[in-house]
């Protein structure tokens, strides 16, 4: 069974509706959703792993401030 492509960067901060530099601030503090670096740099992520995030922010609102 193939596995379903994981999100581009930009596709990540559409559905989160964040600006690169907000994202770049987030992941720094570790809060941002687990992300895969490519060897070319570029950064993707799993559905799987936004999912989990979005429900993290859920769970427990005051931890993402």
């Amino acid at each position: 069974m193939a596995r379903p492509p994981a999100l581009k960067l930009a596709e990540v901060l559409a559905e989160i509706r964040m600006s690169p530099s907000a994202f770049y601030r987030m992941r720094s503090r570790g809060k941002a959703p687990r992300m895969i670096k490519l060897p070319n740099g570029e950064l993707r992520c799993r559905r799987a792993d936004l999912d989990a995030w979005w429900e993290a922010c859920e769970r427990d609102p005051e931890n993402w401030r």
